[in-house]
């Protein structure tokens, strides 16, 4: 993996699914409570600790993309839901946001 650019796109681990449950909250806040949170694909990026990006099923035909920051471990912080874009659809291509 080069540091600074995102891996492909790849199906979603229990590694993705973990980050998904854990900024699940962060993301009820500022929308609504999801029936379902089923990441379904992602992709990483290393920086200054790690980029995921991660298209979460919500419903059963309605998307999220999320964007989560995992800090260097030494710094020992909480994940962060960095964005986020709704209304996606199955076949809306998880991009670089």
């Amino acid at each position: 993996m080069m540091c600074g650019a995102p891996t492909p796109t790849q199906p979603a681990t229990a590694e993705a699914q973990a980050i998904a449950d854990q900024v699940r909250s962060q993301l009820e806040e500022k929308e609504r409570q999801f029936p379902m949170f089923k990441a379904v694909e992602f992709k990483s990026q290393v920086v200054a600790g790690r980029v995921f990006f991660i298209k979460v099923q919500v419903d059963v035909d309605n998307f999220v993309h999320i964007r989560v920051f995992e800090s260097l471990p030494q710094e020992n912080k909480p994940l962060v839901l960095a964005s986020y874009q709704t209304h996606k659809g199955r076949h809306d291509e998880l991009t670089y946001f």
